[in-house]
């Protein structure tokens, strides 16, 4: 006897459709698998015999043969336990091998015949509906997770003899046994609590900084701030996710399927509904930051994909680990080569970093400060240029003043801050409406030339910035995407010159915005930027 049937793998945040075909003869009593599989992917046939036998299903003394197709793509990580068990069960005669056409079945058999979730049913589901499956039998556990997808059916089992129970009715009565079901995502979206986030209103002072985050949401721009201990920079940074625009279904989805194949999704959430916030430790391994290892799964980057990645201490991280970073912030993806193929995963996130200036953390304050200026070198050399070169803004959290402290002055919410950040948002959709671009950040060369038009004067300004000041190319188009938010937030098409002195007082040493006739802007320019061997100014 022999069957075939369907069932998903994983490669990266996608999937791709497997045959398991399954068949029993005559000959020497064997169990094979074969198909370009690994030792672990083998042992599903062990857990199959005995699941099957707790059923009350003993194989036969046969020759039982398992092949996955294609056998040419290598099957590491992935689980087949279901598709085999019910493979098993058509070639025994327990079910109709016409049961199982259009049928897609995942999911991983307890012993005692529990289906248990498996990673990435997302995706899954997406590939069967692409590929004309009609239904997708999937764990009960998963069910909320593939029942995103529409126009397509998705029931979820929980044993295997419920399995068995459902592919031996009548395809009319199926649905009344299990019905499927259908998760609308807008829906969970519209009617979801927002989480208790920071609020901006909770940190007094930082005018300054709190005006860059509520720039950095509005157009999805990098941050680094810098200031000593104590002044607000972690609090500050976790107040982000509070800013900014909630997550478009889209975009809920793509993050969803992130976290379905990292196996990350919370128990009884079907969506991930938030913007993620990671903060990883200055200790985390390359594999952790980026993703990677032998079955590759999604870094931290990853996770933090549509939300705010945060980098505490920035000093402290491995030079190794930073520079992985810069490739993902120009590209929005990483890529890990592997022998048996490239995996991509999705790393568009929003960095957000804080640093102190220098070990003892109180630079330029000679009073304070007991660093040596070879020590003050060597501590900001620690992350390199092409890094730094890949931030928008440059902000300096400085200690704030007593009556700032004690909250003589009423702050504004970020509920406030929220929705000037909308209508920037709005701004930008209806602009880059049909485009492959988001938000502001995301504009490539073409884009700035057509959306960032300087008039001449500014043009000529601007000209003569980039020569003084020794700028890159990057940098001069980054500046330009921040003036384009800056003006977005005013609620202006056109990009003034205060938008633009603004944009140029984060990117450049405050002395050489005076000497470039740019002076700083209503919040810019007030962060030094020390070539190494220089003293003054607070660093970066």
């Amino acid at each position: 006897m022999y069957s075939s049937i369907t069932t998903g793998a994983v490669h990266g945040i996608d999937s791709y459709l497997i045959q398991v075909e399954t068949d029993i003869s005559d000959g020497l009593p064997s169990f094979n698998m074969v198909g370009f599989m690994s030792g672990e992917v083998r042992e599903a046939g062990e857990r199959v015999r005995v699941a099957l036998r707790n059923l009350g299903i003993h194989l036969p003394p046969r020759r039982i043969t398992v092949n996955l197709s294609p056998a040419g793509i290598p099957k590491r990580g992935i689980v087949i336990d279901i598709p085999v068990c019910v493979g098993l069960l058509i070639c025994l005669g327990y079910i109709k091998e016409e049961a199982a056409d259009g049928v897609l079945v995942a999911g991983e058999v307890g012993l005692n015949g529990e289906i248990r979730p498996v990673k990435g049913i997302l995706p899954m589901v997406v590939e069967a509906k692409e590929r004309g499956i009609t239904t997708c039998l999937v764990p009960h556990g998963n069910l909320a997770e593939g029942a995103l997808v529409h126009g397509i059916r998705v029931v979820g089992v929980r044993s295997l003899a419920e399995l068995v129970n459902y592919l031996r009715r009548d395809p009319e009565e199926r649905d009344l046994f299990l019905p499927p079901m259908e998760v609308d995502a807008k829906d969970l979206l519209t009617r979801h609590s927002e989480k208790d986030h920071a609020d901006l209103a909770d940190i007094h002072g930082q005018s300054q900084a709190k005006k860059v985050l509520e720039i950095a949401a509005a157009g999805f721009h990098n941050v680094l701030m810098v200031g000593p201990p104590g002044t607000g920079k972690s609090m500050l940074a976790r107040c982000l996710p509070g800013i900014m625009p909630p997550l478009t279904p889209e975009e809920a989805l793509e993050v969803t399927r992130i976290y379905s194949v990292a196996g990350r999704l919370p128990e009884e959430e079907a969506l991930i509904t938030e913007r993620p916030f990671i903060a990883p430790h200055h200790s985390v391994t390359k594999a952790a930051l980026i993703g990677g290892g032998n079955i590759p799964v999604p870094g931290l980057i990853s996770l933090a994909h549509m939300g705010v990645l945060f980098l505490d201490e920035l000093p402290e991280y491995a030079a190794a680990e930073l520079n992985l970073l810069r490739e993902p912030l120009e590209t929005h993806e990483i890529t890990i080569r592997r022998l048996q193929g490239a995996y991509r995963y999705p790393a568009k996130m929003l960095l957000v970093a804080a640093a102190n200036p220098c070990p003892c953390g109180y630079y330029p304050d000679m009073n304070r400060c007991r660093c040596t200026p070879f020590q003050v070198r060597n501590y900001q050399k620690r992350v390199s240029g092409p890094f730094l070169d890949r931030i928008d803004f440059r902000v300096t959290v400085n200690r704030i003043s007593a009556d700032e402290l004690q909250g003589l002055h009423e702050e504004e919410r970020s509920e406030t801050v929220r929705s000037r950040v909308m209508e920037a948002i709005q701004r930008q959709q209806h602009r880059f409406a049909g485009t492959p671009f988001s938000y502001n950040a995301d504009m490539d060369v073409h884009a700035v030339e057509k959306y960032c038009v300087l008039d001449t004067q500014l043009a000529a300004r601007m000209r003569m910035v980039y020569e003084q000041i020794g700028m890159s190319a990057r940098a001069y188009h980054k500046t330009l995407k921040m003036a384009r938010t800056i003006a977005d937030l005013e609620g202006r098409e056109k990009i003034l010159e205060r938008d633009l002195m603004t944009a140029v007082g984060f990117r450049m040493p405050e002395e050489s915005t005076e000497e470039s006739g740019l002076a700083s802007g209503e919040y810019g320019g007030s962060m030094k930027i020390v070539p190494s061997g220089r003293r003054g100014g607070s660093g970066w």
